[in-house]
């Protein structure tokens, strides 16, 4: 079966967290950076952050961005 594509983001974007080519601190790109980066919708780039909230990869400041999580 097929990945979906927020699926396929969620990965691209936990690889360059763990990779560390994002590390803690960092400010992740928009939403609308990220929709035309990947060449997907605005849900679909929700998705794949919801996936990556709930492992604790990263956090959102409410009115500020998006940022790669403290690893524990």
């Amino acid at each position: 079966m097929p990945r979906q594509q927020y699926q396929v983001v969620a990965d691209e974007l936990r690889a360059k967290i763990e990779s560390g080519e994002w590390s803690a601190g960092t400010k992740l790109p928009s939403r609308s950076q990220l929709c035309k980066q990947y060449g997907v919708s605005d849900t679909v780039v929700g998705k794949a952050m919801m996936l990556l909230r709930a492992t604790g990869l990263i956090e959102t400041l409410e009115g500020v961005g998006v940022y790669a999580a403290q690893r524990k």
